[in-house]
């Protein structure tokens, strides 16, 4: 049987920030070992694939995003044999395992920074981008995408950052070079970071990874104004993973799947419809400013006072859809560690309404640690390890009501970050067996997906009810006659809604607070505020 990717189109992934899911040997921070006695849990809930925020070795200035080595795991999660072992585990479970890969940049602590910084030529000289010059952001002659250097630090002149100031940018390369430092993408240089890459996935993919969810994916080659050098990159990364490891998957961070995919990922998250339940943007709400050019996302489609715009969701999404034609996957998130929790946003029944939406869309859909109980965002923590205002979305997974939640058995003053202590923190335990819980109809949903075949990744996507600033919002999935429609209703208003619609029988598979019948050539819906159906039609 010829090997393939082809068990992306059922999965569904599940988000582990290591550091906050389970601790294991009571030091207050999340480690290898917890995340394997947790994985039976995480397979009860019906996620078969698992992404892992970075766990190398670094300083951690940004959260393990600032890597000092690619090819060891930092002590306070372990090691390299427990990381194997992790493997081994998940897949006797049948499950998948992909970890973060840090692409971009490394910490000023790694080896080959040390080596780089150095005026002597050596063979780290042309990992990183060095300019000989002062470089400031009032220079005419940069634009945004070449301002960021840090002066000062080295004999050597200015590095280029790719983040914060301690995350030095690895050289790929100039699509177009303009000053004398640049280096063109097949300069000896560039050419060997991206060796040093291959090697560092050789190394995970051989232990028994299953792929990398990519950071930044995009900011690798500079100036790079129409994408030709960063598409041409992953290709040929994609080349590799073809000929080499064809089990094995990219998903990037970039946002911007018709790119994306294009450049060889299998999945991207899908961020330029409008996060469905975030006011404006991901980048606006996290960060305080706008996407790049004049794009600007819709409005949130979940709103319970009815004020988004499923029609310019769906406008966006359809973009993206139609040019990706089944060559990748658009991945919707329930939320990660870069924005605020789905909780903040939505209450616990509209949340169960965003999950049967989440996991009867297409794509390969991805699940937040703790969203599955509805962990709320902790505000006015302090900024924990480059965390700034993203630090309320990685507190403790809530396990039960013991003693730290049943994260660790340490001191509280211990403890990574501090669990929610507040009287209705919600736990695994107490949702658990209860059927009206946001756990239970989580579980529920994805049976549903992995149950029926044009609800998964690969099932075509139709809408049949989708206005401009009107709700519901209908739509259908199928393959061939095999047909569903599924109908979301976020707001608090009450529908009475016929819809045209021709079909023999309509059976409900799962519903909240609405009902369907057939009248003819129509289909009726009668919802409550806050409903969604799933219906099997023929």
């Amino acid at each position: 049987m010829k090997r393939s990717t082809q068990w992306l189109k059922d999965c569904v992934f599940y988000q582990v920030y290591p550091q906050s899911y389970y601790d294991s040997n009571d030091d207050g921070i999340g480690d290898i070992q917890g995340i394997i006695e947790k994985l039976d849990y995480i397979k009860n809930i019906g996620c078969d694939g698992i992404w892992l925020n970075p766990w190398y070795v670094s300083p951690f200035n940004d959260a393990g995003y600032d890597i000092t080595d690619f090819y060891q795991i930092a002590p306070r999660y372990g090691n390299n044999d427990d990381a194997k072992r992790l493997f081994e585990e998940a897949h006797k479970r049948g499950m998948h395992v992909i970890i973060d890969l840090v692409a971009g940049h490394t910490s000023l602590e790694c080896s080959w920074f040390k080596e780089s910084q150095k005026v002597e030529k050596n063979e780290y000289s042309d990992r990183y981008i060095w300019s000989p010059y002062m470089m400031w952001k009032g220079d005419p002659e940069l634009n945004r995408d070449e301002d960021y250097y840090v002066t000062g630090y080295s004999q050597r002149g200015a590095y280029k950052t790719n983040f914060y100031y301690n995350q030095p940018a690895l050289n790929y390369g100039y699509e177009k070079p303009k000053y004398e430092w640049e280096q063109p993408v097949d300069a000896e240089g560039p050419r060997s970071t991206v060796e040093e890459i291959k090697n560092i996935m050789r190394f995970w993919l051989n232990m028994g990874c299953d792929g990398f969810r990519v950071d930044m994916a995009s900011s690798l080659v500079k100036r790079d104004v129409n994408n030709r050098g960063i598409i041409r990159l992953w290709r040929e990364f994609r080349e590799m993973y073809d000929t080499e490891y064809p089990e094995a998957i990219l998903v990037s961070e970039w946002g911007d799947p018709s790119i994306a995919i294009k450049a060889g990922f299998h999945c991207d998250f899908e961020m330029q419809s409008g996060i469905p339940f975030i006011e404006d943007s991901l980048v606006r709400d996290v960060w305080g400013f706008n996407l790049p050019g004049e794009f600007k996302p819709p409005k949130p489609v979940f709103d319970i006072n009815g004020n988004g715009n499923p029609k310019g969701f769906f406008e966006n999404y359809f973009k993206h859809y139609k040019n990706i034609n089944h060559k990748g996957y658009m991945s919707i998130f329930s939320s990660n560690h870069d924005v605020n929790r789905i909780s903040k946003h939505l209450s616990p029944e509209e949340m169960k309404v965003f999950f049967a939406f989440q996991f009867t869309m297409p794509g390969v859909p991805f699940l937040y640690y703790g969203d599955e109980i509805g962990m709320k965002f902790i505000e006015g923590l302090a900024s924990k390890e480059g965390g700034t205002v993203r630090t309320g979305s990685r507190t403790p997974m809530q396990w039960n009501d013991w003693a730290n939640k049943g994260f660790s058995k340490c001191s509280p003053e211990d403890l990574y970050l501090p669990v929610d202590d507040s009287p209705n923190a919600p736990t695994v335990n107490a949702q658990y067996d209860d059927p009206n819980s946001i756990l239970s109809k989580v579980r529920e949903l994805i049976a549903i997906r992995k149950k029926y075949v044009p609800l998964q990744a690969n099932g075509d996507l139709k809408p049949i009810y989708v206005k401009k600033n009107k709700y519901p919002f209908i739509y259908e999935r199928s393959i061939k006659t095999n047909k569903f429609i599924i109908f979301i209703n976020p707001t608090k208003f009450e529908f009475e809604i016929p819809v045209k619609y021709k079909c023999s029988t309509l059976e409900c598979i799962s519903s909240l607070r609405v009902e369907a019948k057939k009248a003819g050539a129509e289909v009726v819906f009668k919802a409550q505020g806050v409903s969604y159906g799933i219906y099997k039609v023929k």
